[in-house]
Protein backbone atom coordinates (compact mmCIF):
# COMPACT_ATOMS: atom_id res chain seq x y z
CA UNK A 1 0.00 0.00 0.00
CA UNK A 2 1.49 3.25 -0.92
CA UNK A 3 1.93 6.37 2.03
CA UNK A 4 -1.13 8.33 0.36
CA UNK A 5 -3.28 5.24 0.97
CA UNK A 6 -1.63 4.85 4.27
CA UNK A 7 -1.97 8.04 5.33
CA UNK A 8 -5.99 7.89 4.35
CA UNK A 9 -6.98 5.22 6.71
CA UNK A 10 -9.03 5.96 9.53
CA UNK A 11 -7.93 5.89 13.19
CA UNK A 12 -10.37 5.61 16.32
CA UNK A 13 -9.90 9.03 18.35
CA UNK A 14 -10.53 8.67 21.97
CA UNK A 15 -10.97 11.76 24.61
CA UNK A 16 -8.63 11.79 27.78
CA UNK A 17 -11.23 9.25 29.78
CA UNK A 18 -10.63 6.67 27.13
CA UNK A 19 -14.11 6.93 25.12
CA UNK A 20 -14.18 6.84 21.59
CA UNK A 21 -14.90 10.01 20.08
CA UNK A 22 -14.18 10.06 16.62
CA UNK A 23 -12.98 9.08 13.76
CA UNK A 24 -9.74 10.62 11.64
CA UNK A 25 -7.14 9.76 8.84
CA UNK A 26 -4.17 8.68 9.99
CA UNK A 27 -2.21 12.33 8.31
CA UNK A 28 -4.51 14.42 11.77
CA UNK A 29 -3.47 11.39 13.86
CA UNK A 30 0.23 11.57 13.33
CA UNK A 31 0.17 15.80 13.24
CA UNK A 32 -1.80 15.17 16.86
CA UNK A 33 0.29 12.71 18.03
CA UNK A 34 3.87 15.10 16.56
CA UNK A 35 2.03 18.20 18.41
CA UNK A 36 2.13 16.62 21.58
CA UNK A 37 -2.08 16.67 21.39
CA UNK A 38 -2.57 12.78 21.26
CA UNK A 39 -0.71 9.64 22.29
CA UNK A 40 -0.95 6.51 19.93
CA UNK A 41 -2.38 3.98 21.86
CA UNK A 42 -1.15 -0.12 21.80
CA UNK A 43 -2.66 -3.08 22.29
CA UNK A 44 -1.31 -3.01 26.13
CA UNK A 45 -3.05 -0.01 26.67
CA UNK A 46 0.19 1.93 26.63
CA UNK A 47 -0.03 5.38 25.55
CA UNK A 48 3.31 6.96 23.82
CA UNK A 49 4.08 9.94 22.63
CA UNK A 50 5.51 11.00 19.36
CA UNK A 51 9.44 9.69 20.06
CA UNK A 52 8.38 6.57 21.30
CA UNK A 53 6.23 5.61 18.79
CA UNK A 54 8.68 6.94 16.12
CA UNK A 55 11.10 4.52 18.23
CA UNK A 56 8.73 1.71 18.46
CA UNK A 57 8.08 2.05 14.19
CA UNK A 58 11.83 1.18 13.74
CA UNK A 59 10.75 -2.45 15.45
CA UNK A 60 7.57 -2.49 12.25
CA UNK A 61 7.93 -5.26 10.30
CA UNK A 62 4.58 -6.19 9.83
CA UNK A 63 2.45 -2.90 10.48
CA UNK A 64 1.32 -0.30 7.98
CA UNK A 65 4.44 2.27 8.10
CA UNK A 66 5.03 4.91 6.25
CA UNK A 67 8.16 5.91 5.47
CA UNK A 68 9.33 9.87 5.87
CA UNK A 69 13.43 10.92 4.42
CA UNK A 70 14.43 10.52 8.54
CA UNK A 71 12.45 7.55 9.56
CA UNK A 72 9.91 4.80 9.96
CA UNK A 73 7.10 5.97 11.27
CA UNK A 74 3.65 3.18 12.22
CA UNK A 75 0.06 4.12 11.28
CA UNK A 76 -1.36 4.08 14.40
CA UNK A 77 -5.12 2.44 14.97
CA UNK A 78 -6.27 3.97 18.19
CA UNK A 79 -5.14 7.68 19.83
CA UNK A 80 -5.90 9.27 22.84
CA UNK A 81 -6.02 13.09 23.25
CA UNK A 82 -4.10 14.53 25.83
CA UNK A 83 -6.78 17.13 26.66
CA UNK A 84 -10.13 16.78 25.49
CA UNK A 85 -12.99 15.71 27.66
CA UNK A 86 -16.24 15.65 25.57
CA UNK A 87 -18.72 13.13 25.35
CA UNK A 88 -19.64 12.05 21.25
CA UNK A 89 -22.96 13.10 20.13
CA UNK A 90 -25.70 10.51 21.02
CA UNK A 91 -27.00 10.37 16.96
CA UNK A 92 -26.11 10.15 13.45
CA UNK A 93 -27.80 12.15 11.22
CA UNK A 94 -30.79 10.67 9.44
CA UNK A 95 -29.97 11.27 5.62
CA UNK A 96 -29.86 9.50 2.21
CA UNK A 97 -26.22 9.54 2.44
CA UNK A 98 -26.06 7.89 5.58
CA UNK A 99 -28.60 5.18 4.55
CA UNK A 100 -26.23 4.34 2.02
CA UNK A 101 -23.15 4.17 4.24
CA UNK A 102 -25.35 2.01 6.97
CA UNK A 103 -26.60 -0.57 3.90
CA UNK A 104 -23.27 -0.78 2.28
CA UNK A 105 -24.20 0.39 -0.89
CA UNK A 106 -25.87 -3.04 -1.07
CA UNK A 107 -29.30 -4.16 -2.32
CA UNK A 108 -31.12 -5.65 1.39
CA UNK A 109 -33.09 -7.77 -0.36
CA UNK A 110 -30.93 -9.62 -3.01
CA UNK A 111 -27.40 -8.84 -2.36
CA UNK A 112 -26.45 -6.77 -5.43
CA UNK A 113 -24.57 -4.00 -5.27
CA UNK A 114 -25.77 -2.24 -8.50
CA UNK A 115 -23.90 2.02 -10.05
CA UNK A 116 -25.26 4.48 -7.06
CA UNK A 117 -28.13 5.65 -9.99
CA UNK A 118 -30.13 2.13 -10.11
CA UNK A 119 -30.42 2.09 -6.34
CA UNK A 120 -33.11 3.82 -4.04
CA UNK A 121 -34.43 3.67 -0.78
CA UNK A 122 -37.94 1.55 -0.12
CA UNK A 123 -40.03 1.34 2.87
CA UNK A 124 -40.15 -1.90 4.43
CA UNK A 125 -43.44 -0.87 5.33
CA UNK A 126 -45.15 0.94 2.68
CA UNK A 127 -46.14 4.67 3.25
CA UNK A 128 -49.84 4.25 1.95
CA UNK A 129 -49.93 1.38 4.42
CA UNK A 130 -48.93 3.58 7.37
CA UNK A 131 -45.04 2.96 7.59
CA UNK A 132 -43.41 5.97 8.80
CA UNK A 133 -40.15 7.06 7.01
CA UNK A 134 -37.15 6.14 9.77
CA UNK A 135 -33.98 3.99 10.46
CA UNK A 136 -36.04 1.14 11.26
CA UNK A 137 -38.49 1.08 8.13
CA UNK A 138 -35.96 1.91 5.50
CA UNK A 139 -33.57 0.26 3.13
CA UNK A 140 -31.45 0.31 0.04
CA UNK A 141 -32.78 -2.04 -2.83
CA UNK A 142 -31.96 -2.31 -6.45
CA UNK A 143 -34.30 -1.31 -8.88
CA UNK A 144 -35.08 -4.74 -9.92
CA UNK A 145 -36.42 -5.63 -6.06
CA UNK A 146 -38.38 -2.41 -5.72
CA UNK A 147 -40.29 -3.08 -8.70
CA UNK A 148 -40.70 -6.53 -7.60
CA UNK A 149 -41.58 -5.71 -3.99
CA UNK A 150 -43.79 -2.43 -5.40
CA UNK A 151 -46.30 -1.74 -2.91
CA UNK A 152 -46.92 -4.76 -0.80
CA UNK A 153 -45.83 -5.89 2.51
CA UNK A 154 -42.59 -8.85 2.24
CA UNK A 155 -44.55 -11.55 3.37
CA UNK A 156 -46.75 -10.62 -0.02
CA UNK A 157 -44.34 -10.85 -1.76
CA UNK A 158 -41.74 -13.44 -0.88
CA UNK A 159 -39.38 -11.35 0.17
CA UNK A 160 -36.87 -10.99 2.94
CA UNK A 161 -34.18 -8.75 4.26
CA UNK A 162 -30.30 -9.69 4.41
CA UNK A 163 -30.07 -7.40 7.27
CA UNK A 164 -32.81 -6.02 9.98
CA UNK A 165 -32.50 -2.23 9.40
CA UNK A 166 -31.78 -0.50 12.84
CA UNK A 167 -30.35 2.92 14.17
CA UNK A 168 -26.59 2.99 13.30
CA UNK A 169 -23.64 3.95 15.78
CA UNK A 170 -23.05 7.44 15.89
CA UNK A 171 -19.47 6.71 14.54
CA UNK A 172 -20.93 6.14 11.10
CA UNK A 173 -20.98 9.99 10.25
CA UNK A 174 -17.10 10.61 11.22
CA UNK A 175 -16.16 7.78 8.65
CA UNK A 176 -18.61 5.77 7.12
CA UNK A 177 -16.02 3.66 5.37
CA UNK A 178 -14.31 2.56 9.34
CA UNK A 179 -15.08 -0.47 10.80
CA UNK A 180 -13.90 -2.48 13.74
CA UNK A 181 -13.70 -5.53 11.90
CA UNK A 182 -10.56 -4.90 10.60
CA UNK A 183 -8.93 -3.02 13.53
CA UNK A 184 -8.85 -5.55 16.01
CA UNK A 185 -7.86 -2.89 18.65
CA UNK A 186 -10.67 -0.56 17.96
CA UNK A 187 -12.96 -3.16 19.34
CA UNK A 188 -11.43 -2.96 23.32
CA UNK A 189 -12.93 0.81 23.15
CA UNK A 190 -16.51 0.82 20.92
CA UNK A 191 -19.10 -1.63 21.98
CA UNK A 192 -18.83 -4.77 19.94
CA UNK A 193 -22.34 -5.82 20.33
CA UNK A 194 -23.51 -2.04 19.38
CA UNK A 195 -21.48 -2.27 16.28
CA UNK A 196 -22.73 -5.68 15.47
CA UNK A 197 -26.27 -5.04 16.02
CA UNK A 198 -26.35 -2.13 13.67
CA UNK A 199 -23.87 -2.72 11.13
CA UNK A 200 -23.73 -6.36 10.66
CA UNK A 201 -27.73 -6.72 12.31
Amino acid sequence: MDASALLNQSVLVLNRNWIAVHICDARRALVLLYQDLARAVTENYETLNFDSWRALSQAAADRAVIHTPRYPLMIPQVIKLVAYNRFPPLHVRFSRRNIYYRDRYQCQYCGAKPPHEEMTIDHIVPRSRGGKTCWENVVLACSACNARKGNRMLAECNMSLIRKPRKPHWLLGSRPDASPDTRPLWQKFIDEAYWNVALEE
